[in-house]
């Protein structure tokens, strides 16, 4: 295996996780983040082999077209649900996980541990007629950037439900990235790449204000944290 193809195939989703952890005005402990990280990489596993079996029942009993079945009822709801399953029963439960930012720092976590297994994947173990470097580099502006917003609108609305307690949250937290990454692979399928595109660049845009708001929460707690110290 090229260990500089290697690298630079996992560097991308891993800086995103750097970027988002030390973001974090209340840091998370170091062997939480690994832990979700991990936990994303695991579920590419199930993600495989059930994405797989899905796609060759679709062939074999069309009721919509392949797109529209790949897209939405294959890899989009088998890999948000994985995430979502990781966020609900592993995440939620640690003992860290006490603030709102939480919620979207593991979000992006688990969403680029899986987006890193598969990226190694789609680079050294398939064929789709382009270098194995330039295909790295590709998804790494692409492809990882959506996993990412995936996690971190997945984050937010569990943030929504864990902090907020409105249960409709916990839905959206799966709905909205599910969506998302559905409406993201249906139109790479069409050829239809420029959408994609700009449907990335606009929910990272609303990801990033949403983002930036609790940033600032945060911050103004940390002052009062700090005064009555």
């Amino acid at each position: 295996m090229d260990l500089f193809l290697l690298s630079i195939t996992i560097l991308p989703p891993v800086l995103i996780v750097i970027i988002f952890a030390v973001s974090d005005k209340f840091k998370e402990p170091n062997k939480e983040i690994i832990l979700v990280f991990i936990s994303g990489i695991l579920i590419t596993i199930p993600a495989y082999f059930t994405n797989t079996f899905l796609h060759d029942l679709y062939l074999n009993y069309p009721f919509i077209s392949e797109g529209l079945a790949v897209s939405f009822l294959s890899a989009a709801v088998v890999e948000e649900g994985l995430k979502f399953l990781i966020l609900y029963f592993v995440v939620y439960r640690l003992r860290e996980f006490n603030e709102p930012m939480d919620a979207i720092v593991y979000g992006v976590c688990v969403s680029l541990g899986f987006a890193t297994l598969e990226n190694i994947f789609y680079i050294f173990y398939s064929d789709f007629g382009i270098e194995p470097i330039y295909l790295s580099i590709l998804r790494g502006f692409t492809t990882i950037p959506a996993h990412a917003i995936f996690g971190l609108m997945m984050g937010y609305f569990f943030m929504k439900y864990a902090f907020v307690h409105k249960s409709k949250n916990l839905f959206l937290s799966f709905l909205i990235p599910y969506l998302l990454h559905g409406f993201y692979n249906y139109f790479i399928g069409i050829n239809y790449f420029v959408i994609s595109l700009a449907l990335v660049i606009v929910s990272w845009f609303i990801g990033i204000k949403l983002f930036l708001k609790l940033r600032q929460e945060q911050r103004l707690k940390r002052r009062e944290y700090e005064k009555k110290a």
